[in-house]
């Protein structure tokens, strides 16, 4: 009887599992519907394109060695039973047994929850280079970013390294070590890249440049929100028993929170200070909130998660209008969600959870210099390789036809 029950924990934890990784593999469709709203018309194919390929290259970059570097050490890599060196491998029910029912999920199925989250981490970058930056020069990128960056940082934290058993890191579903790490990619990628053409006079003023599609932008932020019940809710790991069962339910309840009051706040922000209620601020202060909660989505209280949230809308307003004000184009505000909202969020798990300020803090500093610097220096050497910005003529007809050969929506521009 007892083996049973074993047997039974096993399936609905690998089960769950499962199904949380296939909710955050939805979010790609979030990030592509919220980008291709977010850009112009005539760039819309190219970063369609971008999305549907960083995620297939974050499938397998993983799987040769992003898993490996994360859980096993540069080391491991390749060693002699196979090229793709250490891999997720299943436990027999004898081996379950054994254990006294220890781990109750398969080894694939945590392999494929963790991939979903080295491409959300690379979704990130997309938009904030849309627009300007040439097709293959990011997919160049993301090899690099989703097979060694990332997993590198990772590694440090969730692989067990010196950020959580030295430090004191603390981060539940990954504020820091996902959003923060793809924004802190991402920035590096727009400060080599520039601003695009016309987004600022002369005089450094600002302009205006709305997207094509809002419908389109909002499905994608809607899509975002329901996949984050399975990154956030999965990152518990487990569901088959009432403690675990219950902490899922209650970082489902602060997640959903934290995404309302997180528009809310964003929306009333945005009407006080432009005197309209700005719908790309909103979508990105649900956004905002869904960071903040993500370093801690299961010690606040409710009303916590609310004020975490909110918080976390008002400070994306600010942060993307500062952002603009230095100059730092980035199309969606994805630096501002998830690099500046970030932090933020992993500055809140002091507040309700064990962490101290300070290895908070300092873990957030690593992650940022280690990616920031090296996404760097890759961008650069493509750069030099093959250059990663179109030329102006194409960017002022639009990156659809130069890159990809198609426009998004043929009957309604006219450079065909």
């Amino acid at each position: 009887m007892e083996n049973d029950i074993i047997e039974i924990k096993y399936a609905m934890d690998t089960f769950y599992f499962l199904i949380s990784g296939v909710l955050v593999m939805w979010m790609a469709a979030g990030f592509t519907m919220l980008e291709a709203g977010l850009v112009r018309s005539k760039n819309t194919t190219e970063i369609l394109a971008k999305n549907v390929a960083l995620y297939s290259i974050a499938c397998v970059m993983y799987l040769i060695m992003g898993y490996t570097v994360m859980y096993g050490g540069i080391s491991n890599l390749y060693v002699p039973d196979g090229f793709f060196g250490i891999t997720a491998s299943n436990s027999t029910a004898e081996e379950v047994i054994a254990s006294g029912g220890d781990t109750y999920y398969s080894g694939a199925s945590d392999f494929f929850f963790q991939v979903v989250f080295v491409a959300t981490a690379m979704s990130i970058v997309s938009g904030a280079v849309a627009e300007r930056m040439k097709l293959w020069a990011f997919l160049a990128f993301a090899v690099v970013m989703t097979g060694f960056i990332y997993p590198m940082q990772g590694s440090w934290s969730w692989g067990g390294g010196f950020l959580g058993e030295n430090i004191g890191y603390s981060d539940y579903a990954g504020s820091g070590i996902v959003h923060l790490c793809g924004a802190a990619a991402a920035l590096a990628g727009v400060l080599i890249l520039g601003p695009r053409i016309g987004k600022y006079s002369p005089s450094g003023e600002s302009n205006a440049m709305p997207g094509a599609n809002m419908p389109l932008a909002t499905i994608g932020m809607f899509i975002l929100w329901m996949g984050w019940f399975g990154f956030n809710g999965g990152s518990e790991l487990a569901v088959a028993s009432i403690d675990s069962s219950n902490n899922v339910a209650s970082v489902f309840m602060n997640t959903n929170t934290a995404a309302a009051s997180g528009l809310i706040a964003a929306l009333i922000t945005s009407q006080i200070m432009f005197g309209k209620a700005d719908l790309t601020m909103a979508l990105n202060g649900a956004l905002a909130g869904l960071v903040a909660i993500t370093a801690d989505p299961l010690s606040p209280s409710y009303g916590m998660a609310m004020l975490i949230g909110a918080i976390g809308g008002i400070i994306v307003v600010f942060s993307v209008l500062g952002l603009d004000s230095l100059k730092i184009d980035d199309p969606v505000g994805a630096i501002s969600v998830h690099g500046t909202v970030g932090v933020w969020g992993l500055i809140a798990v002091c507040i309700a959870g064990e962490a101290t300020i300070g290895g908070q803090i300092g873990g957030a500093l690593i992650i940022f210099a280690w990616t920031f610097v090296t996404a760097g220096i890759v961008f650069y050497l493509i750069d030099m390789a093959m250059g990663i910005r179109v030329s102006e003529e194409d960017e002022l007809k639009g990156i659809d036809t130069s890159e990809c050969g198609i426009e998004a929506y043929p009957e309604f521009t006219s450079s065909s």
